[in-house]
């Protein structure tokens, strides 16, 4: 149990790390985005789609880093107590915190993929029966969602975004929960 516990730990947090280091290139990205908008607005007729897109692209840096942070942990703590105890209380604390941050990943979770739904024309109550048809061709897509803005951008890339980030994100949680298990019973990490 143990190996197959070290393996997905190693799997996820291999994956977690390549799209970590990656996404954390998105704020140079952003900045280029900003800076043509800033540009484009001073010296030329401005662009409708620079604010926009410096959203999208920031919910996508934030997303997809947050597995990658939760990783390194760099994530913020109230070190005030934590900071002092031990690596075996610390294991017991995060075991019992993280159980919580599973469930709120999961809620938010479904909450993404209903919106995502949503965004490829679905209305129905049954999200992921829906998602899973486009994959397999029994579904088809209805009338794509769009943004109210003058630019009018469809909104399921960057919910697509955020399933991923989410998912990620849960798999790194859970693969904390295993580390702190593996610690729990004295072996190393």
């Amino acid at each position: 149990m143990s190996g197959l516990m070290r393996g997905f730990i190693s799997t996820v947090d291999a994956v977690n790390y390549r799209i970590g280091r990656v996404a954390m290139y998105g704020i140079f990205v952003l900045m280029g985005i900003l800076l043509w908008s800033s540009i484009s607005k001073t010296f030329f007729l401005p662009s409708l789609w620079t604010l926009e897109m410096a959203q999208f692209i920031m919910v996508a840096y934030y997303i997809l880093g947050g597995p990658y942070s939760i990783q390194l942990g760099s994530n913020v703590r109230m070190d005030l107590l934590y900071g002092e105890w031990s690596m075996r209380k610390k294991a017991w604390f995060d075991l019992f915190t993280v159980l919580f941050l599973i469930f709120y990943l999961c809620v938010l979770l479904y909450g993404a993929v209903s919106s995502t739904a949503y965004s490829l024309g679905y209305w129905g109550t049954e999200p992921f029966s829906y998602l899973g048809g486009l994959v397999t061709g029994a579904e088809e897509v209805g009338r794509l969602e769009r943004s109210s803005t003058a630019w009018r951008p469809y909104m399921w890339p960057i919910k697509a975004i955020m399933i991923l980030g989410m998912f990620l994100m849960l798999l790194q949680c859970i693969s904390e929960l295993l580390k702190d298990v593996l610690r729990l019973k004295g072996e190393t990490v």
